[in-house]
């Protein structure tokens, strides 16, 4: 259920109002637009049946959220959401935001110097993996909390905001010490007491695609984030599996306007995992930011033959540097900005 407040609603007003909600036993959350403050309130919405909260004062109408994701949909906020990232970073706006890395950090050497050539082609954020999920048990696992200290090492020195993924809710508290954007991967897209865990923190969550979810529980996973408290959350599109097996995945380019209608928080794709091939990053990338995405996470590696993770999707920062300036012509079309 939605209330929607009056032009000339008062402080004093929307506290009265949020008291009334929580004795009933729900739970109100405010969302402050340029034009309309919001309360969603969430829980059983027979009990607000039977509630006139309409002839309060501040309250201009009260309507309920036909979407199953009360708190993520467009119902909710009309607005985009803008989500500071830190360091001068915001995702949601005009700007188009470019995330690289290398899949895994593998030692402080390598993430600074691909760090380095990152910043200077234009990425913002610095991405790398400490606790890597693989297929396989036998194959590199990831440094843990030594990666996280490079990570954190680096992020400070270069002024780069940094995401890496947390895959464990006993890890949340560990890898929120170290790292700016807390990732949810794909394989943990419904691991729900993991995304309650980060529901409570205020940290970044990125939120991958589940490799055969559908957009509606992409959505309602995003719910128990926001559910928790935390509204910053950024959505990723990944690639999703299907019969096709030339790629990595099939990059459902379609989730970028459509996530765009159905919620007001930002989306980023990852044409790297979809591709699961390096030259085919760049049309992907162009694709991704005519379809209106907000931003870009890319694998680059400098010696991507000796990557450890990863190293067949991996660009080297001089063709990462490519994709970003030819980007920028595509990004001006549609009215953005590189």
């Amino acid at each position: 259920m939605i209330i929607v407040l009056r032009h000339d609603v008062t402080p004093q007003q929307i506290e009265h109002i949020k008291e009334r909600i929580t004795k009933l036993g729900l739970t109100p959350m405010i969302s402050k637009g340029t034009e309309r403050t919001i309360i969603g309130v969430i829980g059983p919405e027979d009990i607000l049946r039977v509630t006139p909260l309409e002839v309060f004062p501040g309250v201009e109408k009260v309507m309920p959220v036909l979407a199953p994701y009360k708190l993520v949909s467009r119902e909710f906020k009309p607005e985009d959401s803008v989500i500071d990232l830190g360091k001068g970073v915001k995702i949601g706006g005009k700007k188009v935001i470019m995330m690289a890395g290398p899949c895994a950090i593998e030692n402080y050497d390598i993430l600074y110097e691909i760090a380095g050539k990152i910043k200077k082609a234009g990425a913002n954020v610095l991405r790398g993996g400490a606790f890597k999920p693989r297929t396989s048990p036998y194959t590199f696992q990831g440094l843990g909390e030594e990666g996280l200290k490079y990570l954190q090492q680096v992020g400070k020195e270069l002024q780069l905001v940094t995401v890496t993924e947390v895959m464990d809710p006993r890890d949340v508290e560990l890898v929120a010490r170290y790292a700016d954007v807390l990732q949810i991967g794909a394989r943990n897209m419904q691991n729900f007491n993991l995304l309650r865990e980060v529901g409570q923190t205020k940290k970044v969550v990125l939120l991958k695609r589940g490799m055969s979810s559908t957009i509606k529980e992409w959505l309602m996973s995003c719910e128990y984030v926001l559910a928790g408290g935390n509204f910053n959350v950024i959505l990723c599109e990944r690639g999703i599996r299907t019969f096709e097996d030339y790629t990595r995945n099939t990059l459902d380019i379609s989730a970028v306007p459509a996530v765009k209608q159905l919620s007001h928080l930002p989306i980023i794709v990852d044409p790297s995992h979809a591709a699961g091939r390096w030259g085919l990053v760049a049309a992907l990338s162009r694709a991704a930011v005519a379809a209106g995405c907000d931003g870009l996470i890319i694998e680059v590696h400098s010696r991507p033959e000796e990557a450890l993770s990863d190293g067949a999707q991996s660009l080297l920062p001089e063709r990462f540097a490519e994709v970003v300036n030819n980007l920028k012509d595509v990004a001006r079309a549609v009215g953005r900005e590189i």
